[in-house]
């Protein structure tokens, strides 16, 4: 008599109604598994990302949070000396006097009004002047590209405190040769006069960062498709219009981030009418907000009034940047729609 449990016809039994089965019929198989596994999975990811972020968060409250919070706390306190002066020195708490102070304060008011003024002259240049490099190098009309590049970007690994150095020394009578020359071609030019002294700063800064810029301009044009390029030419399109109405749009996003960060260097304007104000009268201590910092904090003693302007500056700073990425938006917004 065979047993039927050794026949080869014969089916296993169906196992208990309580163990899982996998798609392939095997009890316990990936089906059961794949959950638990993309857990495990979605767990390394963001793992990695938080290790990946780590040196960045720990930057950003390091160097800015850090700063900015003990700027605040600052800003509410200040040095008082009860009686005549002759008490010793405690720390008071003053509310938004320092505000108070700064925002009623002329020269810190003219130091805003300067800077403005300041952006409204270099901005424009520099991004203009920046993106037309970027255009005459991406068209091939520059012959040893590479070398116009390094040209261009060399001055931009100089130091800010050296360039302001050599171009104080080319604007300061008696010394500079190009104020000789100028002379024996019967040409006066007081290039640190009230009139000549804020395009002279900006001359320096246009020196210092041009190349900089240009090269994100020449980054961005690489990437526009060489095929739009050709089409705009088979048009019709001629080498400026090419230039204006094909390349310059596509890399508006570039345009916005170089205005962008130009406006934020801009406002701390401080290294260049520092060192100038050695030569000239015009620059006051506080030319700028950065300088009225500087001077509110080293040269008068009064930490609290340099915290204040500084939040104050901060504030600015913060709102006018936004205000650009807001326009920004909204301009792009109608072109993105009809994509």
């Amino acid at each position: 008599m065979t047993n039927p449990l050794s026949s080869p016809l014969a089916t296993p039994a169906p196992p208990a109604s309580g163990t899982p089965r996998s798609a392939s019929g095997a009890p316990g198989g990936p089906a059961t598994a794949a959950p638990g596994g993309r857990k495990s999975a979605r767990r390394r990811e963001l793992g990695a990302c938080g290790v990946l972020m780590t040196p960045f968060f720990a930057l950003l409250v390091t160097v800015f949070l850090i700063p900015v919070g003990t700027a605040v706390w600052l800003s509410f306190f200040s040095d008082d000396q009860p009686g005549l002066g002759f008490g010793p020195e405690r720390t008071v708490f003053v509310g938004l006097r320092g505000y108070t102070a700064v925002l009623t304060d002329p020269t810190f008011l003219g130091g805003l009004g300067t800077v403005a003024l300041y952006c409204v002259i270099y901005i424009p240049l520099m991004v203009a002047a920046a993106l037309a490099l970027a255009l005459l190098l991406d068209s091939g009309v520059v012959r040893l590209r590479a070398w116009a590049q390094l040209g261009l970007f060399l001055p931009h690994a100089v130091p800010g405190i050296i360039a302001a150095l050599i171009w104080l020394y080319l604007y300061t009578p008696g010394i500079s040769p190009v104020i000789d020359l100028l002379g024996k071609a019967d040409i006066t030019v007081d290039f640190l006069g009230v009139n000549t002294v804020l395009p002279s700063i900006v001359n320096i800064a246009l020196w210092s960062n041009l190349g900089y810029n240009m090269v994100v301009f020449y980054a961005a044009l690489q990437a526009v498709p060489r095929e739009v390029v050709e089409a705009a030419v088979v048009d019709g399109a001629g080498p400026v219009r090419t230039a204006l109405q094909v390349k310059t749009p596509l890399v508006r996003s570039s345009i916005v981030m170089v205005a962008m960060f130009t406006l934020i260097f801009a406002l701390q304007l401080f290294t260049e009418p520092m060192l100038l104000s050695q030569s000239t009268p015009m620059i006051n201590s506080r030319f700028s907000p950065s300088m009225y910092i500087y001077d509110a904090a080293f040269i008068r003693n009064n930490y609290s009034l340099a915290a204040a302007a500084s939040v104050v500056l901060l504030a600015f700073t913060v709102a006018l940047s936004y205000g650009v990425t807001r326009w920004t938006n909204r301009a792009n917004a109608p072109e993105e729609a009809t994509r």
